[in-house]
């Protein structure tokens, strides 16, 4: 508590955005464990937003229904059966689900959806996926009077389409990203199934500490970030460019990585920002 209490100091007052999913998001163990975090950082003074995304959730309920789930580009396909699947899963069960957790280990929690007082507004990402969209405004006072109210908010990510009258779906780390920049927020934390950043992906050892924005581009050509690792980095360059402070890549499957990241001096993934 010693070490924490600069950070908490630091960052009271402070908006910190969390993209949830990956294997957090599924075994309960971690699940319960990313909540306590939430609370504890809502309970010192920190206005923490939750932003999750639901894929096991999604491919589980379009199994039961027979209808495949198919991916283009690492995105999914998203016809109109996915789609409603995909605003019933997230903006109903999963989004729920979570608020009901927080609210029970303690915290105060409400759920909210892309759509809701036009939160994210776009357009279609490309025919080639379906009905993606592409993030084209972000409205987030539904989100700051939700923390003005003293409520932890979780943000499905489901977006109202301005180019057609049709719900799109939206990836997660991209509507955590634009969501940060427009709440100005100090951190964005994107919690995933791998240590972060590493120049070998078979040796966590190599786990890189800190990458500078402007070196993104050589580390994408030297092939150190490759596959879904390429829009992770770059959703976290445009935050960083849309006026985010810090972005940190940890490994969800660590209990407890958000405290340890934020509130102590080791700190355990990769951190993200402009200069020195």
């Amino acid at each position: 508590m010693v070490e924490a209490l600069p950070y908490i100091q630091k960052f009271t007052g402070k908006t910190i955005v969390v993209k949830y999913g990956g294997n957090a998001m599924i075994s309960d163990e971690l699940r319960r464990a990313v909540m306590c975090d939430i609370i504890l950082l809502s309970l010192v003074g920190i206005r923490v937003v939750v932003v999750h995304g639901g894929g096991p959730e999604i491919s589980d309920m379009l199994k039961k229904l027979g209808h495949e789930s198919r991916f283009v580009d690492g995105l999914r396909y998203t016809d109109e059966v996915t789609m409603d699947v995909v605003q019933s899963v997230l903006c109903g069960k999963v989004n729920k689900n979570l608020v009901a957790q927080l609210n029970r280990l303690g915290g105060r929690a409400i759920g909210l959806c892309g759509m809701d007082g036009q939160l994210f507004q776009a357009v279609r990402l490309d025919e080639k996926y379906g009905l993606v969209g592409r993030i084209t405004g972000v409205d987030p006072e539904p989100v700051e009077n939700a923390l003005m109210s003293g409520y932890i908010p979780v943000v499905s990510t489901v977006a109202q389409g301005v180019d057609a009258d049709t719900a799109y779906n939206i990836n997660a780390d991209t509507a955590a990203a634009k969501l940060a920049a427009a709440m100005g927020a100090e951190k964005l934390i994107l919690l995933t199934d791998v240590r972060g950043l590493l120049r070998d992906p078979k040796n966590e050892e190599t786990l890189i500490h800190v990458v500078h924005t402007y070196e993104v581009p050589g580390l994408i050509t030297e092939g150190v970030i490759s596959g879904g690792m390429i829009p992770k980095l770059e959703c976290a360059v445009d935050a960083i460019n849309g006026g985010v402070e810090r972005v940190h890549i940890l490994d969800g499957r660590i209990p407890h990585s958000i405290l340890i990241e934020l509130l102590s001096d080791e700190g355990i993934g990769t951190m993200l920002k402009k200069e020195d």
